[in-house]
């Protein structure tokens, strides 16, 4: 069976271009994959987090993914830092990447903007740390956002390398796994901006803790024009919002967005937006539910992401003593 890692920052409120851009996609691979889902606190520690917001937005992460389907039952679901693993494989990484291929990382050069002086050396090598969550585990496939793309490459080519090197074949190439045509679901304030748990406005998203009335206010509010839905997508050019509308009742119905608009087509936005009120309410009503049940209940999720850190490190823990043969160092 295909092995498939993914993870996620604990860093605020997951949000519905989370949810449709990835994990709901996680929840299906659950039929056919072995997955292993990882909140990567290790990640987050990257910039600067309050420690206390930081324990609870992991625990919130994590009975956020259980709420919408995840099964830690089946699969495995942890958070990083419980598998020290993934820390010692980055540190060998960052002996085997090039510093020429992590210059050329775009998300580094956008995250530290004009300051990257002042960023830290763990921003800088987040991408070897991403290969070792990765390889830790010789996952096979790794569902990536097209801003992640760049990573699973360099990935790919540490893997290589490594090989290489030593003259083994440890590592496989992991393959992207790109799903869903919603991926990119845009802010409710700004159809050009994607959405983001860093926008200071909490009118740009909705969170998978916003409850039904939060929800319907929120689509309320969101930005929209004056004209009404086009009846296909060449209508909706230079209307970004509509067209994020348009996007998000799409995907929460499983439908294409030409179907999406022939269903709409002439729907003025007050009226269209109370249906997309009510199908939003439909899907994340009920996760929003168990979410609020689950995040009340410190004890049970910490006891499955510490059940699931055993189980991840059952898997690495002998791929790393083969790692460390190979390249001679005496381990415990």
């Amino acid at each position: 069976m295909k092995r498939v890692f993914s993870g996620v920052q604990p860093t605020g409120n997951l949000h519905l271009g989370n949810y449709l851009g990835a994990i709901r996609n996680w929840v299906a691979l659950q039929d056919d994959h072995e997955c292993i889902y990882c909140v990567v606190d290790l990640h987050a520690i990257t910039v600067f987090q309050d420690p206390a917001e930081l324990t609870a937005s992991t625990r919130e992460v994590a009975a956020g993914l259980i709420a919408a389907g995840i099964d830690p039952g089946k699969h495995i679901l942890f958070n990083q830092s419980q598998n020290p693993d993934h820390a010692s494989l980055a540190w060998v990484f960052n002996c085997v990447a090039r510093l020429g291929w992590l210059n050329r990382m775009t998300q580094f050069k956008e995250k530290a903007g004009k300051h990257r002086e002042n960023a830290s050396v763990g921003l800088y090598a987040y991408p070897s740390l991403m290969a070792a969550d990765i390889l830790a585990y010789q996952a096979t496939h790794v569902p990536v956002g097209e801003d992640q793309k760049q990573h699973l490459e360099l990935a790919r080519d540490i893997a290589q390398k490594f090989n290489n090197d030593f003259k083994t074949d440890i590592f496989p190439q992991p393959e992207p796994l790109i799903l869903g045509a919603a991926a990119r679901v845009m802010s409710l304030r700004d159809g050009r901006s994607k959405m983001s748990k860093s926008d200071p406005s909490e009118y740009s998203r909705i969170n998978l803790t916003d409850t039904a009335e939060d929800i319907a206010q929120k689509i309320r509010k969101a930005k929209t024009d004056r004209e009404p839905l086009p009846s296909s997508s060449e209508g909706l050019e230079g209307r970004p919002e509509a067209e994020n509308l348009i996007g998000i009742f799409a995907a929460l119905s499983n439908m294409s967005c030409d179907d999406a608009l022939a269903a709409n087509a002439g729907k003025q936005f007050s009226v269209f937006k109370q249906d997309l009120t009510d199908l939003a309410v439909s899907v994340l009503g009920p996760i929003n539910t168990e979410m609020e049940k689950l995040v009340s209940d410190d004890a049970y999720i910490d006891d499955v992401l510490a059940q699931g850190a055993v189980r991840a490190r059952a898997i690495s823990a002998p791929i790393m003593a083969d790692i460390y043969k190979t390249i001679g160092l005496v381990a415990p």
